[in-house]
């Protein structure tokens, strides 16, 4: 079972240790503006840091529900690349966001399409373990056929 799940813990792993790094930026930029708790408002260069690591942390659940969907019901190896390619994106969506507002903008727009490759990714997995089991239909016997 584990050999089945390994590429997913550890970009699951990898995924944690970002979301880490960019908590750690809004500890750094508090100290650097002088922006104590739980004031969340400041100078345009803390507010940036700030709501990208807002940002991604609010899109980190569905990232993970998705990666493990698609990687337990689709294909392991795919799901652990993509997840690789969204967490790249969103690490260059945090480091755009950090320079200017505009920066952020092509990597969310990539970050979104890699989400939504994930869902479909899912969905296919799961539509296909649910007629292969209640319905006892191989989908993909007729797309090979």
């Amino acid at each position: 079972m584990l050999d089945q799940i390994h590429l997913l813990a550890a970009v699951t792993v990898l995924g944690v240790l970002e979301q880490a790094y960019f908590f750690l930026q809004v500890i750094y930029a508090r100290r650097l503006f002088g922006i104590s708790p739980p004031k969340t408002s400041g100078p345009p260069e803390f507010e940036r840091v700030f709501r990208a690591q807002v940002n991604s942390s609010e899109y980190f659940p569905i990232f993970l529900a998705l990666l493990w969907q698609a990687g337990l019901f689709f294909h392991q190896g795919l799901a652990a690349a993509l997840g690789l390619l969204y967490l790249y994106s969103r690490y260059c969506y945090f480091t755009g966001y950090r320079t200017s507002s505009s920066e952020r903008l092509a990597p969310i727009y990539f970050s979104t399409g890699v989400l939504w490759i994930l869902v479909a990714a899912s969905a296919l997995g799961i539509l296909h373990s649910l007629l292969s089991h209640y319905m006892g239909l191989n989908v993909l016997q007729f797309l090979t056929a």
